[in-house]
């Protein structure tokens, strides 16, 4: 911080990057006199418009996914009976204490989709499967591997 800190004031790393993109206050005013009420920002993202754009369509991507699988009726229910199906295993067993593979592999789908495609919470799935936080996060990231080596979608 001592070397930066005689660098002085620099504009790219202080807010009001909107404000310069569309050419000042001055700018901003005359858009609100023509009606332009609404500019698509947000303080919590640093960076250029574009990146804002970018970042704010995956975000949109994202929800649109999920709000698409909760229409086709997924819920944690139906996941695990997919995952059941996938794995061929019953569902109790996913639920069940075990470090057998298949039960393992089960689980660790069942977390991905749930988190990923659902949007439940790590410690909601804690809760149900009797496992630890970190173990869950695991689960999430084996699931995601898994799903992806043997091209597994939830959605059928």
């Amino acid at each position: 911080m001592e070397d930066a800190s005689n660098q002085g004031r620099r504009d790219e790393l202080t807010g009001g990057e909107l404000v310069r993109g569309l050419g000042g206050w001055s700018a901003v005013k005359k858009s609100r006199l023509k009606g332009f009420h609404h500019i698509k920002s947000d303080e919590r993202i640093l960076g250029e418009p574009d990146f804002l754009d970018s970042v704010l369509s995956q975000v949109n991507e994202t929800l649109e996914r999920r709000y698409e699988v909760l229409c086709r009726g997924y819920d944690s229910v139906k996941t695990a009976e997919r995952v059941a199906a996938i794995c061929n295993i019953d569902i109790e067993d996913i639920f069940s204490k075990g470090k057998q593979n298949n039960k393992v592999k089960a689980r660790s789908l069942l977390c991905y989709w749930a988190f990923r495609e659902l949007g439940i919470s790590l410690t909601e799935l804690v809760r149900s499967l009797g496992l630890s936080v970190p173990g869950v996060g695991y689960a999430v990231q084996r699931g995601k591997l898994i799903a992806r080596e043997n091209d597994y979608q939830l959605l059928e």
